[in-house]
């Protein structure tokens, strides 16, 4: 039987957790979905990532409102992908923020990935039709923002390309706990689509410099303790350079996306074949990182035409 496109086969419901990670703050977790972190502060609450509807989102809703009653007033974005975007309408905040750089994005290609994605996530993307429309930005910052919540201060920072071109992360000092977004994830494969390979290495270095005390990754259950902070450092950086080396190793000695896919997978499959959505990223992860090594660096928009071509050209 031939093997379904991304995650088109996937559609069992995922457990969800709501892990407390450091005083007041919260990740939503669900075995390897996409996570949406909860900060409290003293007047307002900050969502960071969205979910991919609606739908989604109001489940979130559902768990922040068993430990707060307090307005959501902020729903921080940390890059552009429709699955951490599009469900932003159903928190009735007051300002929806993005680095600049997300927000180019979502001009440039914001329709293309969200139709792309659309295709990959059936699941996820089940109750679409309440999404009102691209998700846009009323705030937007270069390098760094500080938004205070009452006494708490949330520093907003873009610490370098990684996962896309405008990742941002949300440190809270007074815990010392960071919410990452997709530059670090936890028993899950990174989605490379949009990556800089050769930066995020360095991206995860500024954030384990803050020798945090949690975090709340883009996939994956909330790492709590140094110990887990670091061993998710140190495996996300291992993906995304154990991704990238057998293929460009491939690319740049003139051989075949087909074979680029080879060589990655025996690269990779020892070691994180057991890793959610690890199936799904694989091809995006393989043609991304090729066309890396042949030095393009703005990653090719990715569109649903482009996603069958190609599944076919890897499957032929």
């Amino acid at each position: 039987m031939a093997k379904k496109f991304a995650s088109a086969g996937d559609m069992a419901d995922k457990k969800i957790s709501f892990t407390e990670i450091g005083k007041d703050l919260w990740a939503f977790t669900a075995e390897g979905d996409p996570n949406t972190g909860v900060i409290i502060g003293d007047d307002s609450v900050m969502i960071v990532d969205a979910q991919a509807t609606p739908r989604l989102a109001n489940m979130v809703v559902e768990k922040i409102r068993t430990v707060t009653d307090k307005p959501i007033k902020y729903v921080l974005l940390t890059h552009y992908h429709a699955v951490r975007v599009l469900g932003a309408s159903a928190y009735g905040a007051d300002e929806i923020i993005m680095s600049e750089t997300a927000r180019s994005m979502v001009v440039e290609r914001g329709q293309e990935d969200w139709d792309s994605e659309f295709g990959r996530f059936p699941r996820l993307f089940q109750g679409h039709e309440s999404i009102p429309g691209l998700t846009w930005p009323t705030m937007t910052f270069a390098d760094r923002m500080t938004v205070y919540m009452g006494k708490r201060r949330v520093d907003l920072m873009f610490l370098g390309r990684g996962h896309t071109a405008g990742d941002i992360v949300a440190h809270v000092p007074d815990a010392n706990v960071m919410f990452t977004g997709d530059l670090v994830e936890y028993h899950s494969a990174c989605y490379c689509g949009d990556a800089h390979f050769a930066d995020w290495p360095d991206t995860l270095e500024e954030i384990r410099a803050f020798d945090l005390d949690a975090i709340a990754p883009g996939r994956g259950d909330a790492l709590v303790g140094s110990k887990m902070v670091n061993a998710a450092l140190d495996t996300t950086g291992d993906f995304v350079l154990s991704t990238y080396k057998p293929v460009a190793r491939v690319a740049q000695g003139g051989g075949s996306l087909k074979e680029a896919w080879d060589a990655c997978r025996a690269a990779c499959d020892p070691k994180f074949a057991d890793f959610a959505i690890y199936e799904h990223c694989l091809p995006f992860n393989v043609a991304r990182a090729y066309d890396e090594a042949l030095g393009i660096d703005t990653p090719r928009i990715w569109t649903a035409e482009r996603d069958r071509e190609m599944w076919e050209k890897l499957q032929g």
